[in-house]
């Protein structure tokens, strides 16, 4: 296990030190649990209560952060906690499961697939024809490339993915456990003789790059043309998008949200945990829209919705407060 100093630790961060400690740091750890050999965190000051009960040594904090240190302590005042805590866990990043082998002997890869410099395939993966693997691609143990689809360069494929055919996927990914790229769309039309008569699904999906989907994923393929996710979007796990919406860039949705078919969000759109969006719905860019909130219908750019139906934050949140004083004001205890 490597050790860091104050100074090293600083020279990664580069904020500005308050205090001293020659205490090497191990680990980083949250404020509560953490010990004098690992550093820990303040990102707002309501937490300063907190630090003269914990054992770190080191934290880092915000630049507004009022208390002290104390002695053999430091503080490494930083302009976004956040940002710097990325950095400092890539130190404390333990290894990725090495493979022994690049290719296993137990893979399926077809003669027609072209596999880049560096890929590493595992046991019991399966690639199918015409794929294209770019370089430096991992593909953990029991992941599925299916026909005619493409991954670009340095995109890890955790295991269980499945990609299915025609999919293309940039470079600079990372493909969670269990995510299923390019599952049909959910289209089904009614009909008196069969009951529901399946809508064959005959698009694609189209990934950019640096995009992260977690684990149980699901993005569905186009009825026609393809279902897209730009560049930079962050996916949480067990969230579900449905076939032909468009994403734009940097877009996060977080864990259990969905999205029916053909919704587009605009760039830099986030959606909160459990939110559901109406299918041919847009979400202009810079919007939010809050956890466990149902969307009927579009919304502006840079506006927050909220509530189920979602509306404005600000006119659900004074709804809540109208309906929590008539149950007070009725002497009706929660």
């Amino acid at each position: 296990m490597r050790s860091y100093s104050l100074n090293e630790l600083n020279d990664v961060l580069n904020g500005t030190v308050i205090g001293s400690t020659l205490k090497q740091i191990k680990a980083a750890e949250q404020l509560e649990k953490a010990e004098d050999w690992q550093i820990s965190f303040i990102g707002n000051k309501k937490y300063e209560r907190l630090w003269n009960d914990s054992k770190a040594s080191v934290a880092i904090v915000n630049k507004d952060i009022s208390i002290l240190p104390g002695d053999d302590r430091a503080f490494i005042k930083v302009d976004n906690v956040d940002l710097a805590l990325a950095r400092l866990l890539t130190l404390f990043a333990p290894k990725m499961p090495e493979f022994i082998v690049d290719i296993h002997d137990n893979a399926s890869i077809a003669s027609s697939a072209v596999i880049g410099e560096g890929a590493k395939i595992g046991a019991g993966c399966v690639v199918g024809e015409n794929v294209v693997i770019g370089k430096n691609v991992i593909m953990y143990p029991n992941s599925t490339v299916l026909d005619d689809s493409k991954i670009g360069d340095h995109t890890v494929l955790w295991s269980g993915v499945v990609v299915r055919e025609r999919s293309k996927i940039g470079s600079h990914c990372i493909l969670h456990p269990n995510a299923v790229i390019g599952a049909d769309g959910f289209g089904f039309c009614p009909s008196p003789e069969f009951g529901l008569v399946k809508i064959p699904q005959i698009g694609n999906v189209e990934i950019g790059n640096y995009v992260e989907i977690g684990a149980n994923s699901c993005v569905d393929r186009g009825k026609f043309s393809a279902t897209i996710i730009g560049d930079g979007c962050k996916i949480d796990n067990l969230v579900q998008i449905g076939h032909n919406c468009v994403l734009g860039k940097f877009c996060v949705m977080a864990g259990n949200s969905g999205l029916a078919g053909s919704v587009t969000l605009e760039d830099f759109v986030v959606i909160g945990g459990s939110a559901s969006i109406k299918d041919h719905v847009t979400i202009g860019q810079g919007a939010v829209v809050g956890a466990g909130s149902g969307v009927t219908g579009d919304v502006a750019a840079g506006k927050t919705v909220l509530g189920y139906p979602a509306q404005e934050a600000k006119t659900t949140l004074r709804q809540w407060a109208a309906l929590k004083q008539l149950v007070t004001n009725r002497g009706v205890k929660n």
